[in-house]
């Protein structure tokens, strides 16, 4: 149970310290990687906290996490920052770190990892159970993942986890929000990294030609197979296939692509004997894939069988620490793509930056900066915005909005249903945007699949006047 920990600032460094004493850890205290380095050979550490930047001049935290990870595998080792970041959080837990902490941390934290580490301790202590894995290598950031907030960079830690497995996993999230980006990620800091990623977008693929696409076919198969086809999956043998809009697929194929993921053996079109394919499988949807599960258009059981495990990417309005960290890295990239000088923003564009809910989420903010970053003179302001967010308000922002869209009491003290609220109320501020849906989604902060979704439940048409 000795615990080390590594950070220069004295103040910070003793906070940790203290608190892992009261847990029952013995602790050792370091001002540098090279201190850390002299405490490595001699003693057995079981728990490192240390810092990333180390002000020394010498070595940074991840060299303390690669000497760590190389010479005692066993430590767990916590790197702490002040500058959190969700390539440095995927980066980190990748690279063997147990956690990622950015500063300033709730003394909670460490507990909750101390305690943590404390009991796979015990775990292993127990005969018959084995130690942990072996640490993955190094891997260097490759990948545009922007963002510093704390949901972004927790999704980042848990991506940094499962990349080193062969489970399969099931992105969901908004539109916009980045699903391949992740997937890419996870390949890429996987053991397959070296063999292909095939990304295949299923809602592209006519129902009728997706099993052919996917698995392949042989000559003479049905009109128009000239000749023999491998298909996407056998070409990511070996690596990664990623499935896009998995929940765009017909029951049928489901049956198809489950029993492939289960026997490891595809058929192709037209052949009489099985061939077999190795490939992680990724699947990302923009919907509510348990839903689709329970209204019977997705199988539960390819549902239990993808999402082993699952990760959310929360919208970027969930987010919004991260919409300037993203705009300054479009508009600097626009400015490399031109060989033009980089931009800035003025304080009234970053407002509406900041203020805007992004329905279309990276995507669209990324089409909003380079457009603005090309109309410019060196400095972004709001009329080289896109007029839907110069002229954005939310609702809670907007008394007249409030105050059309309000729903009367019902007449002699009636009490509604929430059912009934809910439509009267989707329908006045249908009848107040004039039947702009986009508009009506945006003022019920809500996107516009939820919007149709409501409007046919309640038999709504979505040509409501303002009469109403």
């Amino acid at each position: 149970m000795k615990a080390l920990v590594v950070d220069d600032n004295e103040l910070v460094r003793g906070n940790v310290a203290e608190l892992l004493r009261g847990e029952g850890w013995e602790v050792s205290e370091a001002a540098s990687a090279a201190r850390a380095f002299e405490l490595l050979g001699g003693e057995r550490w079981s728990l490192v906290f240390c810092d990333v930047k180390l002000s020394d001049g010498g070595e940074d935290g991840y060299a303390v996490l690669r000497r760590f990870n190389s010479e005692q595998p066993e430590a767990q080792i916590v790197l702490m920052t002040g500058h959190a970041s969700a390539v440095g959080a995927l980066d980190a837990v990748a690279s063997g770190a147990y956690d990622y902490l950015p500063k300033p941390f709730e003394n909670e934290d460490v507990l909750r990892i101390a305690r943590a580490v404390r009991r796979g301790i015990e775990k292993r202590a127990h005969p018959g159970t084995t130690g942990e894995l072996p640490a993955p290598p190094v891997y260097t950031s490759d990948i545009e993942l922007v963002g510093v907030s704390a949901a972004f960079v927790g999704v980042m830690k848990l991506v940094g986890r499962v990349a080193g497995t062969a489970l399969p996993v099931l992105v969901t999230g908004e539109s916009g929000t980045g699903k391949e980006i992740v997937a890419r990620a996870i390949h890429r800091r996987s053991a397959r990294a070296a063999r292909p990623f095939v990304a295949v977008n299923c809602g592209a693929i006519p129902s009728d030609l997706i099993e052919s696409e996917l698995f392949g076919h042989v000559r003479g198969a049905f009109t128009g197979a000239e000749r023999d086809r491998r298909g996407l999956l056998p070409e990511a043998d070996g690596g990664t296939v990623f499935l896009d809009e998995i929940t765009e697929t017909t029951p049928a194929f489901q049956v198809k692509l489950l029993r492939a993921l289960q026997d490891g053996e595809i058929r192709r079109v037209g052949a009489n004997h099985t061939i077999s394919v190795d490939a992680r499988v990724i699947a990302a949807s923009n919907r509510d894939v348990e839903r689709e599960m329970r209204e019977g258009r997705f199988r539960q059981d390819l549902f239990y069988r993808l999402n082993a495990v699952t990760l959310h990417l929360p919208p970027l309005r969930e987010r919004r620490e991260d919409v300037m960290a993203l705009a300054r890295h479009f508009a600097e990239r626009a400015a490399r793509q031109t060989a033009g000088k980089c931009v800035s923003f003025t304080r009234e564009a970053v407002r509406l930056l900041t203020a805007y809910d992004w329905p279309g989420n990276i995507r669209e903010l990324e089409n909003a900066v380079v457009r603005a970053a090309a109309l410019c003179d060196q400095a972004i302001r709001p009329e080289d915005l896109p007029e839907r967010v110069r002229d954005f308000q939310h609702p809670e922002d907007a008394p007249a909005v409030a105050t059309a869209t309000a729903t009367p009491p019902a007449p002699d003290g009636d009490i509604l249903s929430l059912a009934e609220l809910e439509a009267r109320h989707v329908a006045r501020v249908l009848a107040h945007t004039g039947g702009n849906k986009q508009a009506a989604a945006r003022l019920l902060g809500i996107d516009r699949t939820t919007l149709q979704r409501m409007l046919k439940r309640h038999r709504l048409d979505g040509s409501e006047k303002s009469s109403q």
